[in-house]
């Protein structure tokens, strides 16, 4: 793997080019993104780490952005759930290949309101809310069979398909962000916005 190599030089980033607040910032990348057809442009990394300090990350998919946070949906109950009410603090990860970016983006992961949960479980194809319903995440499986047995249940009983209580969404609250564009020769642009008393401050990391 040591001959793998790959020069960036698609684009540049630099501090003219950064809007004031980086949710702005963020929808701007994520736009062009989009434009870009990449196939899941809002997968993200979620990486945590819970009591036993372990760090753990897995991608999951952005359902939403607002001037809260970044907001995505899970089983409660499943290892990044508990790692979540052991220790709130986590971090998200965009890579864009094509666009030779990603964003690092830290901060505090709280619930969101049962309601806003219901209105987006309820919104999902019914298989999907089935299959929500009844995976134990993360738990351990004897057999497939157990899973689809179930599965099977809920298609022909649709009238007991219900959100569970430990399904629902999350938030990410951001105190911190990276936007980091890959630049010829490994001479990387790397921006960031660390929340402060009144205002974003923006500065640059070394590459």
């Amino acid at each position: 793997m040591e001959h793998l190599r790959k020069d960036y030089s698609k684009s540049i980033l630099d501090e003219t080019h950064l809007q004031e607040n980086p949710l702005d910032q963020f929808k701007k990348w994520f736009d062009e993104a989009l434009f870009s057809e990449i196939a899941e442009p809002n997968a993200m990394i979620l990486s945590t780490v819970g009591s036993d300090l372990k760090p753990s990350s897995r991608v999951v998919l952005l359902k939403n952005v607002n001037d809260e946070g970044f907001v995505f949906f899970t089983n409660y109950q499943s290892k990044k759930g508990k790692d979540l009410q052991e220790n709130a603090n986590a971090c998200l990860l965009f890579f864009w290949d094509k666009l030779e970016r990603q964003i690092r983006i830290e901060g505090t992961v709280k619930h969101l309101e049962a309601t806003l949960s219901d209105n987006y479980f309820y919104s999902r194809p019914i298989l999907s809310q089935i299959g929500s319903m009844i995976s134990p995440q993360s738990s351990i499986l004897d057999h497939r069979k157990e899973l689809e047995d179930k599965f099977e249940f809920y298609k022909s009983h649709q009238d007991q398909i219900k959100r569970p209580d430990h399904w629902g969404g999350l938030c990410l609250v951001p105190e911190y962000f990276e936007f980091w564009q890959g630049r010829e020769s490994r001479l990387h642009d790397r921006l960031t916005y660390q929340r402060g008393n009144n205002a974003w401050e923006i500065g640059r990391l070394a590459p």
